[in-house]
């Protein structure tokens, strides 16, 4: 679900970027009365753990791969403002440094995953978790199914944007510039997969982050967005980080499924590569491509690095 460079046409990309810009304006005004709270701890935390949950693979028919986003989780903890700005920093990072998502698409990234998918979440999580309390089980069935509903529907945007893409933007003699799948290609691809595992996957990981919540500290399941911190009250996001440490160690599952996601082929993958993708696809060059220094020579080894790496930058802000 990462769209890379080329995919999409500038107009596209540009359309795209104004649309998450002004989700990104409306986050940020929303959160600025809460700077001195655990909101911007928390949301170091979450960018750290949608990173890193993004790295475990799971395979598809057909030889190509999906993964979890983590969109729920943070949308149900942070609200939808704060979900919107963790997601958007763990896909920033991904694109500058490990290629996982173009520059030229992180607009359209950000758009589908963290703006809609935040809003899609927490909108589906407030109506069937109701007034429950926070120890209700209620509360798991509502995470899972948010979760499913949020990253399908993150899902079936990102292959709208294939789709269209050779019905708008074509040489004259019809040949598509940029992604070369029609609609009638592109959602069936993308949609078979997220509405079946990696919707599954979604859905397990949410009603488990928010059981986990729950027996260790259910304040944070009291709002769609934290209270503020008391004097002498412990910091929850320190049993947090606990488990994005404990995932980190475990990434290297994540290279045991072969394949790359349906869509996020490099532009050396088509027999033809169309003229504007293979412009579109040079403009950036990340470090790390493919998780996969080149001082490092195991796959496995290398995931770790780099998640260790982006868990690093989220210490940093988070200690900011």
């Amino acid at each position: 679900m990462h769209i890379p460079d080329g995919y999409l046409s500038p107009s596209t990309c540009a359309a795209l970027y104004a649309l998450s810009g002004s989700g990104w304006y409306v986050a940020l005004r929303r959160i600025k009365r809460q700077l001195m709270t655990r909101t911007i701890p928390l949301i170091s935390v979450f960018a750290a753990f949608s990173f890193v949950v993004m790295m475990f693979n799971l395979p598809l028919p057909g030889g190509t791969t999906a993964h979890a986003v983590g969109i729920a989780v943070a949308g149900i903890v942070l609200g939808p403002w704060g979900g919107m700005l963790a997601l958007s920093i763990a896909l920033a990072l991904q694109a500058l440094f490990f290629g996982d998502g173009g520059i030229t698409t992180l607009g359209a990234n950000c758009f589908n995953m963290a703006i809609v998918g935040s809003l899609v979440a927490v909108g589906v999580y407030r109506l069937l978790a109701g007034s429950d309390a926070t120890a209700a089980r209620r509360r798991m069935v509502a995470a899972a199914i948010a979760g499913y509903a949020s990253i399908n529907a993150a899902a079936l945007l990102a292959a709208i944007e294939f789709g269209i893409q050779p019905a708008l933007f074509h040489d004259a003699s019809g040949t598509p510039l940029y992604a070369p799948y029609p609609l009638s290609v592109a959602i069936p691809a993308m949609m078979i997969g997220h509405l079946t595992i990696a919707g599954a996957a979604e859905a397990m990981l949410s009603a488990g982050m928010v059981a986990y919540l729950q027996s260790t500290n259910s304040s944070l399941l009291r709002e769609a967005a934290p209270a503020p911190v008391l004097a002498g009250e412990a910091r929850p996001e320190r049993r947090l980080w606990l488990a994005v440490g404990l995932l980190m160690l475990l990434t290297p599952l994540g290279t045991l499924a072969v394949g790359t996601a349906w869509g996020e082929w490099s532009a050396n993958s088509f027999s033809k590569t169309p003229a504007g993708l293979q412009w579109l696809s040079s403009i950036w060059t990340a470090p790390f491509p493919s998780y996969a220094p080149a001082f490092v020579k195991s796959t496995g080894f290398g995931y770790l690095v780099c998640t260790r790496s982006q868990l690093i930058v989220c210490e940093d802000f988070y200690f900011v």
